[in-house]
């Protein structure tokens, strides 16, 4: 199952002084937002998002139907598939999609409570 590009969501208390930190590791901004309390940073195909205030606890992140560098596939599991196949495997989900079509989200934890996001931005092919 392919969840699409990954990256790790990190709630930060300072998003001035997280982006100097990870700048300083050799990460550069790519995308967001710092007066609504986030950015996207990227080092290569590492992807970080900061949040400020957003949600507590990080999280996984995945986004299927996006490659590593955050271009649409052409081809890729819709993520009410991937919901399907989760529940299917006797995985709790905490939020569901809801059905439909189009851009979705989930959120899963894993046995040591880490929140796991798939969060689904495109349409599916056959949408």
């Amino acid at each position: 199952m392919d969840l699409g590009a990954f990256s790790i969501s990190l709630a930060v208390k300072n998003l001035t002084r997280s982006r100097g930190f990870y700048e300083a590791l050799g990460f550069a901004e790519a995308g967001g937002s710092p007066d609504q309390g986030w950015l996207i940073l990227r080092n290569g195909d590492t992807v970080i998002g900061l949040f400020e205030g957003m949600f507590e606890g990080n999280i996984l992140t995945f986004n299927p139907g996006w490659d590593q560098s955050g271009a649409s596939k052409p081809a890729f599991s819709d993520i009410r598939t991937i919901e399907a196949r989760l529940k299917k495997a006797g995985l709790k989900i905490e939020r569901e999609t809801g059905g439909g079509t189009g851009p979705a989200s989930l959120i899963l934890r894993d046995p040591d409570g880490n929140s796991v996001m798939l969060d689904q931005h495109v349409d599916a092919p056959d949408d």
